[in-house]
């Protein structure tokens, strides 16, 4: 039902696909359609004239192709196709989508076409809590005393406190606070804006290779990834995972173009795939393409 490009390519997939085990009896054409021929497929009269075809006509299954508008002006025919025990389908490809997946969920009972771009599958996502919770736990645990000692060389080194907290954006835009072991001097973010001249990196995020703010025990964690450590606490919470793209600040999300917002439509992570392809060495926009590859 509905003579139209989308219809005509289920009608030529059938054919083509003898394996399917359909043969296209006829086609119909949709609500206030001009009457339009379909190629080598005979045009058995249009949508008002379904119930009387079925009737006179040898059919099994009837696959409706019309537009949202019109498939809702099709109720009385689906319903007298159900009357009789006829299968039923019903194209669903009403939104154009440049990367979101389509499938079928329900609700009650009432069924919801659902366009996704990031991973739905409930067993896979529980799957990857559970793996969050049991790396994180044991991670925390392990390095305990290690993340002790760390405690008491950053007091040494330096005045402030140990932990560098700092609200930072996850999934759909959620507020977290991230902890760090502080790499820093105490006052860092206010010396920011004095520094902003020296960005070595493109887009909204602030890098500097050598930054004059990092101290002695600083440089080390930060080479060595250690001043991460405290994010497995980040993990074991929910506000984070192992593997997804890195939280950004809400003041960088602000300058994100909105093709990048969707790295947000993952939960951030403690590593990604920027991080293992060179860091710093990745310009901002190669940056959001890789999240974008680690979501897909």
């Amino acid at each position: 039902v509905g003579i139209n490009e989308q219809g005509m390519r289920i009608a030529d997939s059938l054919r083509e696909h003898r394996e399917f085990g359909f043969k296209v009896v006829g086609m119909l054409n949709g609500h206030g359609q001009d009457y339009v021929q379909a190629d080598e497929y005979k045009v058995l009269g249009s949508v008002e004239d379904l119930e009387k075809i079925v009737d006179t006509h040898i059919v099994d299954e009837i696959i409706f192709s019309l537009p949202l508008e019109q498939l809702v002006r099709c109720e009385t025919q689906i319903l007298k196709c159900e009357e009789v025990g006829l299968k039923i389908h019903l194209r669903a490809d009403f939104a154009h989508s440049l990367f979101a997946r389509t499938y079928l969920g329900a609700v009650s009972g009432i069924p919801l076409l659902t366009l996704a771009s990031t991973p739905h599958r409930a067993g896979e996502i529980i799957l990857k809590r559970v793996v969050d919770v049991v790396v994180s736990a044991a991670g925390l645990i392990l390095a305990g005393p290690l993340m002790g000692l760390l405690a008491i060389l950053i007091k040494i080194d330096s005045a402030g406190p140990v932990l560098f907290r700092q609200v930072r954006h996850g999934m759909n835009g959620r507020r977290f606070v991230l902890l760090k072991f502080r790499s820093m001097v105490h006052d860092a973010e206010h010396q920011r804006e004095v520094l902003a001249g020296l960005n070595e990196m493109s887009g909204p995020v602030f890098k500097i290779a050598n930054d004059p703010r990092i101290t002695r025990m600083g440089k080390w964690l930060r080479r060595t990834s250690l001043d991460e450590a405290p994010q497995l606490w980040n993990v074991l919470r929910g506000d984070m995972s192992l593997v997804g793209p890195r939280p950004p600040l809400p003041s960088e999300v602000l300058k994100y173009e909105r093709w990048q917002r969707r790295r947000l439509s993952m939960k951030p992570g403690l590593t990604c795939l920027w991080q293992i392809s060179g860091r710093n060495n990745v310009n901002f926009e190669d940056w959001m393409k890789l999240d974008m590859e680690y979501i897909d």
